[in-house]
C-alpha cells in the first residue's frame, strides 16, 4: 500500500475540495493518504517520512511549500494546478483524476530539478527551488550588494538587489528582469541584478560548482527572501553565501520532457 500525502491551497476554496475527494478515492486504490494544508509547513514535515508521493494542489506557490516541506527525503511531487500560471505543475484537476491510478501503479518519469542553499553569515541555512534574492526592503532606495565567484571579486551591485536562481526559477522573477530561460534540468545558476544603478547589469550564467558570496551594505532596511515566501530582514555587512543544494526537487511527469518546450510560448505571451 503506498501512502500517499496531499497538500493544498487553503486559500482556493476548489483546492481544498479536491484535495478532500483525492483523500477519499484513494483507499479504492489500495493507497493511504494524509491532507494538510500546504501552508502548515510543520504539520507537514511531521507527516512526510515514509510518504511515497505527494500531491501538491494549488499552484506553483503550493508547490514550492511542497518542495520545502520534504526535504530532506527525495519524494515525488505532482502538481495539480488550480491557480492560475501553473508553470511547475502537471495536470488539471480532470486529468489528475484520470491518471491517479497510472501515478500508484509507477507510471511516468521523474523530473529532477536543482536547488540552491543559502547561508546567512554562517547561522541559518535555507533551501529554495526558485530563487534567492538579497534586496532593498520597504524603502525604495538602491542597496549595494558587494559580490564575489569562487572567492574572486566580480562587482558591487548598486541596485535594488540581485537575484540568484535555478532553472526553474528562470521563467519566474529572474525572466521579469530580463534573465534567461534554462532548459529545466540544468544544474546552473543564474545572476541578475534588479534595476541596477551605473554599474554591471548583464545576467551571468555559472558553473553548478560555482559559491557565490553576497554581502549588502546599506543605511535602511535590506532583506533575504527564499522563494518569496521566507524573509529574513537583513542588517548593514551581513553575508550570504549561495551554492547549489545537495537536495533536488523531483517531481512526477506525465507529460513528455519536451512538453516545457511547446507550452512556454501559451504560458508567458499574452493572447
Amino acid at each position: 500500500m503506498k501512502r500517499v500525502g496531499i497538500l493544498y491551497h487553503p486559500k482556493i476554496a476548489a483546492a481544498g475540495a479536491f484535495a478532500e475527494e483525492l483523500a477519499g478515492f484513494l483507499p479504492s486504490l489500495n493507497a493511504s493518504s494524509w491532507l494538510c494544508s500546504a501552508w502548515d509547513e510543520d504539520n507537514a514535515r511531521a507527516q512526510v517520512e515514509s510518504t511515497e508521493l505527494i500531491f501538491s494542489v494549488g499552484g506553483d506557490g503550493t508547490i514550492l511549500r511542497a518542495a520545502h516541506a520534504v526535504i530532506p527525503w527525495d519524494i515525488p511531487i505532482v502538481g495539480i494546478n488550480l491557480g492560475r500560471l501553473g508553470f511547475m505543475t502537471e495536470l488539471s484537476a480532470e486529468e489528475a483524476r484520470d491518471r491517479l491510478p497510472a501515478f500508484l501503479t509507477g507510471e511516468g518519469w521523474i523530473d529532477e530539478r536543482a536547488m540552491l542553499q543559502a547561508e546567512l553569515a554562517s547561522k541559518e541555512t535555507f533551501h529554495a527551488l526558485n530563487d534567492v534574492v538579497l534586496g532593498r526592503g520597504a524603502i525604495a532606495r538602491l542597496v549595494h550588494v558587494e559580490t564575489s565567484i569562487d572567492g574572486a571579486p566580480l562587482t558591487t551591485y548598486k541596485a535594488d538587489g540581485v537575484i540568484l536562481a535555478t532553472a526553474t526559477g528562470s521563467t519566474g522573477y529572474s525572466l521579469a528582469v530580463g534573465g534567461p530561460i534554462l532548459y529545466p534540468q540544468a544544474r546552473e545558476i543564474i545572476l541578475n541584478p534588479i534595476a541596477p544603478h551605473r554599474t554591471f547589469a548583464n545576467a551571468l550564467v555559472l558553473p553548478p560548482n560555482a559559491t557565490l558570496m553576497v554581502r549588502v551594505q546599506t543605511d535602511h532596511q535590506a532583506m533575504l527572501s527564499i522563494d518569496g515566501q521566507i524573509n529574513v530582514a537583513l542588517e548593514s555587512g551581513d553575508s550570504v553565501k549561495v551554492t547549489l543544494s545537495p537536495h533536488v526537487a523531483r517531481f512526477l511527469r506525465a507529460r513528455p520532457p519536451t512538453f516545457f518546450y511547446s507550452s512556454l510560448m501559451e504560458r508567458l505571451v499574452p493572447r
